[in-house]
């Protein structure tokens, strides 16, 4: 699926995702706490790329941290400004970013890379690095998997990694593991990893 068919399929479920996701008690504590351990920054501009229905853009923003979300759905934006009216949030998409070269403190990518095709991974990544500022944090969560993989999520054609691959990946694109989080299957949920990583030493 390309990128408008992405935006789509997610605009046609808005309502159904934001009552299922919508508010960062529907977040795991532990993913929580993975989240405010690297990206609790100040000062510093941090990037909720594809933040959905902002609200773990508000919960940043809770911890004092200046964050935007940003997302190609216009009715999760709408929602995300009507609930977090002091937030920051955009229209945009996060494989092509409208900001300086390492103008960026840090960013968070929660399952916004899932849909990319696994041959689009590595130009993504790039452009993370390109707006990071030196030894900035990302913190990725995705799908885990024994191999790079496609499978039928709910809204649209999703990918799992290996967590070793995509930490390969992310050590090509010049970022340095720095904590890595799994939960396993529960019969209910796939089983799901995190990623934090820092932009490298030159």
């Amino acid at each position: 699926m390309n990128v408008e068919q992405v935006r789509d399929a997610y605009t046609s479920v808005a309502g159904l995702y934001i009552e299922l996701f919508g508010t960062s008690q529907q977040v795991h504590a532990d993913d929580l706490a993975l989240i405010e351990r690297h990206l609790s920054i100040k000062p510093g501009n941090v990037l909720d790329l594809g933040c959905g229905p902002g609200h773990i853009t508000g919960y940043l923003r809770s911890l004092g941290v200046d964050a935007l979300g940003i997302d190609m759905v216009p009715e999760f934006i709408a929602h995300a400004k009507a609930t977090h009216p002091t937030g920051d949030y955009q229209l945009g998409s996060l494989t092509s970013l409208d900001v300086e070269n390492h103008s960026i403190a840090g960013i968070l990518a929660w399952y916004s890379l899932i849909h990319l095709p696994p041959h689009d991974l590595d130009e993504v990544l790039a452009e993370f690095r390109r707006v990071l500022a030196p030894a900035g944090p990302l913190v990725i969560g995705f799908f885990d998997g024994d191999e790079v993989a496609a499978f039928d999520h709910k809204v649209a054609t999703a990918y799992r990694w290996p967590a070793d691959e995509l930490s390969a990946r992310l050590t090509r694109a010049g970022f340095t593991e720095v904590e890595r989080q799994h939960r396993p299957s529960d019969g209910t949920h796939r089983p799901l990893a995190a990623i934090a990583a820092v932009v490298a030493e030159p």
